[in-house]
């Protein structure tokens, strides 16, 4: 038997409809933010390699690995992000982490625009990078579990798959808007101011969002009215583990431990997927198949629309029908069509419309186990490991499934020739993810958070 320990969990509370909307929209900025960062880095991967990673004219490819490698870096400090900011949320409260991670972020990200290059101060140029993506890295690994136990605890009744699902929806709007910076500085410049000064200009804009988002989170009340509190089940719905010993007690470390390791594998296949599609898919498209940087991002763009169509629905869906079912479907999807759309893709006597609808298919996959997964991940958790729990699975299964994906992915072409590796990649996650998700119940979107 447990014994309930002193913290922040309360007796069950309404929560008023402008403090519901009040921390989605405070929740959801953040990861905006976050994935607009995380995009653009991507999109501009091979001009950042050039300027920071192959001073001396090395190979593209080897610039492209070693600014994937930067990439990855950042990825790997998410877990200690999640476990340092997560128990920060879960001991003193939501939006204490949530305004510290955002400042983070919004610095760290600011400074990589003003960084000089290699040409400029030399070998310490790449180093810097680095030291910033790791500032990103921890900032990002907090933001997801304080953002998603913010929106999922404040959402009202049988809506939480939706509120969950705008934490993916916003992560769709940071990739869109991302591209959309790239391709109009990409159509507006030239190569050379690109290169020279223009790839600057998206992570200096991060700096007036951040303000924005600050803001809004510091309007959040001092403890949110239904943080740590068990919220209300759907209608015709059991509160299964509501108040009471379940959701005041400390779970045993090994019992969260098991509940990580379980997300991490229900989390894969949209991890590496979500990543392989629509954010490594412009420099794959233009170093493997030498389309060029406007063609490659037009297609990406494709992909992130389909994405951001699929979210909302898959997650009001899953409040009916239940996580499970729609986040399999998502899975089995792209696990059996990864490689078939790929090869559209790369067929150059398919027409231009056809590949984009592939594309777009393939981001609508992705958008079906988005949907869901924020909210399936907030029920696996009681209150007071929320943040920590659900931010290390999301961190973990990140960090090695998309922030290698990139690294992975380019440096087995290199090697092997074999130009399917990205649908390969896509495909064996999501069927592994299958199976973990096979795990869940069909009820929990029914049960009250514990």
């Amino acid at each position: 038997m447990t014994t309930p320990v002193p913290g922040p969990v309360r007796p069950p509370a309404t929560v008023r409809p402008d403090d519901a909307r009040r921390a989605l929209v405070a929740g959801s900025v953040g990861n905006f933010i976050e994935w607009y960062e995380f995009g653009i880095y991507g999109y501009f991967a091979t001009v950042i390699a050039a300027q920071f990673f192959t001073p001396d004219g090395g190979s593209e490819v080897e610039g492209l690995v070693t600014a994937y490698a930067s990439f990855a870096v950042a990825f790997f400090f998410r877990p200690v992000g999640a476990a340092v900011f997560g128990r920060f949320g879960d001991r003193v409260g939501r939006r204490p982490a949530l305004v510290v991670v955002i400042c983070l972020m919004t610095g760290a990200t600011t400074m990589i625009g003003l960084l000089p290059t290699y040409a400029s101060i030399g070998a310490a140029a790449p180093w810097l990078l680095t030291l910033l993506r790791i500032l990103q890295g921890l900032s990002a690994g907090g933001e997801f579990g304080g953002a998603v136990s913010v929106m999922t605890e404040c959402a009202p009744p049988g809506r939480r798959g939706l509120y969950g699902a705008w934490q993916s929806f916003t992560v769709a709007l940071g990739l869109l808007a991302g591209a959309a910076v790239a391709v109009v500085l990409a159509s507006v410049l030239t190569a050379s101011q690109l290169h020279g000064w223009g790839w600057r200009v998206p992570f200096l804009l991060t700096l007036p969002l951040g303000l924005v988002a600050l803001r809004l989170r510091l309007r959040l009340p001092p403890d949110e009215p239904a943080a740590l509190a068990p919220s209300a089940p759907a209608p015709g719905g059991r509160a299964k583990g509501g108040a009471g010993p379940e959701g005041g007690a400390r779970p045993r470390p090994g019992e969260t431990g098991r509940a990580v390791v379980l997300g991490v594998g229900r989390m894969m296949g949209w991890s590496a997927a979500g990543y392989t599609f629509l954010v490594v898919m412009p420099s794959y498209l233009q170093s493997t198949l030498g389309a060029t940087f406007q063609r490659a991002l037009l297609g990406t763009v494709l992909a992130n629309l389909g994405f951001a169509a699929s979210i909302l629905p898959a997650g009001r869906l899953s409040d009916r029908l239940g996580r499970r079912t729609v986040m399999v479907a998502g899975a089995l999807l792209i696990a059996a069509l990864a490689l078939p759309l790929l090869h559209l893709v790369q067929d150059p006597g398919v027409p231009g419309y056809a590949k984009g609808a592939a594309l777009f298919a393939a981001g609508a996959g992705v958008g079906l186990m988005a949907g869901p997964g924020p909210a399936m991940l907030a029920e696996m958790f009681p209150a007071r490991v929320r943040c920590t729990g659900l931010g290390l699975a999301y961190a973990l299964s990140n960090a090695v499934f998309s922030g290698c994906a990139g690294l992975i992915i380019t440096e087995v072409v290199a090697r092997t020739g074999n130009v399917d590796v990205p649908g390969y990649y896509a495909a064996a996650t999501c069927a592994v993810s299958v199976a973990a998700l096979l795990t869940l119940r069909g009820d929990d979107h029914e049960r009250a958070l514990r």
